[in-house]
């Protein structure tokens, strides 16, 4: 099932909730799924996040994929990222991240952000700061934008569960960095051997990410 919505924020952001198909079921954990680069005809209806999205739904998780407001050299879609994790902690006790390409690595830039003050994800108590995500899946990141939205650079301050999945032959996207910096810093990396669009692999990347991502969510601690 689906539901559409408006997010908030101010700019014409659209989602679409994709719901787990059980009545009596009500689910406590939605991922956040971020679509590639709009200029490059990036949208909620990508073959990967479509793919991910009812590998989460059938594992008893939500999932809003969204498209991005008009475009703004990636700081409005920062912020877009942002909303719709607010959104879903309005309405779910744990959100994931994910995104693929430029929205992986807006994925990883949001993940690695703190709020003050906040309560900690995993106990409810009181904290200093508080993590917006408690799990976050980048599915080929971009090291970075532009020199002030560098995933690479962020990584090591996300402080929950990690993922990034890459493809050998992906000769797009600038992933090295991000991988080298997910190893460092101890994250979960998953090696796949393809292009950057992992043409005819939805259902493995879906496999990799959907599967990870609930254990990932219902961890304790960083």
């Amino acid at each position: 099932m689906t539901d559409d919505i408006l997010l908030p924020g101010g700019r014409d952001v659209r989602g679409r909730l994709d719901r787990v198909d059980d009545d009596s079921t009500a689910p406590d954990a939605c991922v956040v799924a971020c679509p590639p680069h709009p200029q490059h005809r990036g949208h909620r209806g990508d073959e990967r996040l479509r793919a991910v999205a009812d590998g989460l739904t059938t594992r008893g998780l939500d999932c809003l994929r969204f498209d991005y407001g008009d475009w703004d050299e990636g700081y409005g879609e920062r912020a877009d990222v942002r909303h719709a994790v607010d959104w879903a902690r309005e309405r779910y006790d744990r959100v994931g991240l994910f995104g693929f390409s430029f929205g992986g690595t807006l994925s990883l830039l949001v993940a690695s952000e703190t709020h003050e003050p906040g309560r900690r994800a995993d106990t409810g108590e009181p904290a200093d700061t508080a993590w917006p995500v408690d799990a976050v899946s980048a599915l080929a990141p971009t090291a970075r934008i532009d020199a002030t939205l560098d995933a690479a650079a962020a990584l090591p301050a996300i402080n929950c569960p990690t993922q990034v999945v890459y493809g050998t032959r992906d000769d797009t996207a600038d992933w090295e960095p991000v991988v080298a910096a997910a190893e460092d810093a101890d994250a979960t990396t998953v090696e796949l051997a393809a292009d950057h669009f992992f043409v005819g692999q939805a259902d493995t990347v879906a496999d990799h990410v959907a599967g990870w991502l609930p254990d990932a969510i219902d961890r304790v601690g960083p």
